[in-house]
């Protein structure tokens, strides 16, 4: 029998429209002979919607129109549920429109790459691909993944962090600190979004407070990053579980401006193309044996110290000025799921996918070894009071 996999893509994210793209991609890379593919959009209100139409790009264009063509959908969230509903019943006919074996999330940016919707998996128990609740919300929160990487010795770029509350409360205090413990040019970034959005180069006093202000639009929590002026960007995909993973070849991605931009990472391909592989980049990237070694090194651990699962992208800094190479940051749902890499990695994208689906079966397998409840029922045991119990110490129960 096929296995039923449900591709949930879109999402309440400024990066919603590229994860229409990278879903799109995914599905066509499955192998229809044992695979049925249930696409699941998540529009940008966050309602749930099903239907072929969602398998051509082009329907996009007119949203009301695609979603007339469509049904809306939910699931439960009860444990051992994996039943995807209409959300309008019929008076006769079955309420189900398709029952997932596993789940590939495509979603990019905030509650959908953050660990929002891995949670919900998780509470639902339905094998997913990708990281877990905890290890996506650490990738995606540069301010945390930052502190886990420093912890562990990874190499990063000096950096400051605060909130907007804290920024908008003493501008000049920030200001100051920026400027005693790193100096500029700074890149300020808003501290949980991907896909270069909201993220901007100051190199003054005054560029530095516009631009966390245009940051500030769209994270409660922001970081401030030392810049590598004569830099090179390098990205590595790494591929499996933090105990068995294995690392792409390198790419470097051509940057229009200063720093790599949206534009520069997703409308930069030739006419026809779509998503990250359509950007200008250098397959493999120009380093040598021993930098390539290095940075394939350097994505590995950081996808293992954060105990990432799937597939994931580690981009890298190479300051050419003196060799060093720091991590910037992991994408736990990268652009076009890194599909080009493992192409020149020698894993083709149906390949890619079989190896996702795997994997997630995989960790549902070794996640049902483990304890997480207990049989017994302490209530049954007498006793006859909560003494002791949380938030209850002193109270009666009838």
């Amino acid at each position: 029998m096929k296995t039923t996999v449900g591709v949930f893509f879109g999402g309440r994210s400024v990066e919603h429209e590229i994860s229409v793209l990278t879903a799109l991609q995914a599905m066509y890379a499955f192998d229809s002979n044992k695979y049925n593919i249930v696409p699941v959009y998540i529009s940008k209100e966050g309602r749930w919607y099903s239907g072929e139409a969602l398998m051509s790009v082009s329907n996009f264009r007119d949203m009301n129109a695609l979603k007339a063509q469509c049904e809306e959908v939910y699931m439960n969230p009860e444990y051992g549920d994996y039943n995807l509903y209409r959300r309008k019943k019929k008076l006769f006919g079955n309420p189900i429109v398709a029952t997932l074996d596993v789940v590939i999330p495509a979603l990019h940016g905030t509650n959908g790459e953050d660990g929002v919707f891995q949670g919900l998996l998780e509470t639902i128990g339905i094998p997913f691909a990708g990281c877990n609740t905890l290890s996506a919300a650490i990738g995606m929160d540069k301010i945390v993944m930052k502190m886990v990487l420093e912890s562990c010795n990874i190499p990063i770029v000096d950096y400051v962090w605060f909130t907007d509350k804290q920024w908008f409360a003493d501008r000049d205090r920030w200001a100051d600190e920026v400027e005693q413990k790193i100096g500029y040019p700074v890149i300020v970034k808003p501290a949980n979004l991907g896909s270069s959005v909201g993220i901007s180069r100051a190199d003054n006093r005054a560029e530095f407070m516009t631009k966390v202000d245009e940051a500030s639009r769209y994270s409660t929590r922001l970081v401030v990053e030392d810049l590598v002026e004569n830099l090179k960007e390098i990205n590595c995909s790494v591929l499996g579980d933090c105990d068995d993973y294995m690392a792409s070849v390198c790419e470097e991605p051509i940057k229009s401006g200063k720093i790599l931009s949206y534009e520069d990472k997703y409308m930069g391909g030739s006419q026809g193309e779509s998503g990250m592989q359509a950007s200008e980049k250098r397959i493999p990237a120009d380093l040598t044996p021993e930098q390539t070694a290095r940075v394939q090194f350097l994505a590995g651990e950081t996808f293992r110290v954060l105990s990432c699962h799937g597939v994931a992208r580690v981009d890298v800094m190479i300051d050419d000025n003196t060799g060093d190479i720091y991590v910037n940051e992991i994408n736990a749902i990268p652009g076009s799921l890194s599909f080009y890499l493992w192409e020149a990695t020698k894993v083709p994208f149906d390949e890619l996918m079989d190896r996702m689906v795997q994997l997630a079966l995989k960790r549902k397998r070794e996640a049902a070894n483990k304890t997480v409840s207990y049989t017994q029922n302490i209530f049954a045991l007498g006793g006859g009071g909560v003494k002791g119990a949380k938030g209850a110490k002193g109270a009666k129960l009838k």
